[in-house]
């Protein structure tokens, strides 16, 4: 079975309000198996665009990295990020060969 994918560029504009939905959102990743891959830290944007802040979470499938987002759990914590940052947000299939 293919894992999922978060694959996420943020800008944060207020980063107090931003901590709460990092508290937050642990609840729903602990829930659906997510696991940080990539979390901030340094990026080297080579063709293109991106936002400051690039994000990379693993799931063990594409279904429970889908059903994480629309979860009661994330959704909460999605509300304290809203009015806080800009998001670009795709969930993925990983490739299985």
């Amino acid at each position: 079975m293919a894992k999922g994918y978060w694959l996420g560029h943020t800008e944060i504009h207020d980063a107090a309000q931003y901590a709460k939905y990092q508290a937050a959102n642990a609840a729903a990743f602990e829930k659906f198996g997510g696991r940080f891959l990539v979390r901030g830290g340094a990026q080297d944007v080579k063709e293109g665009g991106a936002l400051s802040r690039s994000v990379v979470i693993e799931f063990p499938s594409f279904e429970a990295a889908l059903a994480c987002y629309d979860s009661p759990e994330y959704q909460a914590a999605k509300k304290h990020r809203d009015s806080v940052s800009d998001i670009d947000l795709v969930i993925v299939e990983g490739y299985c060969d």
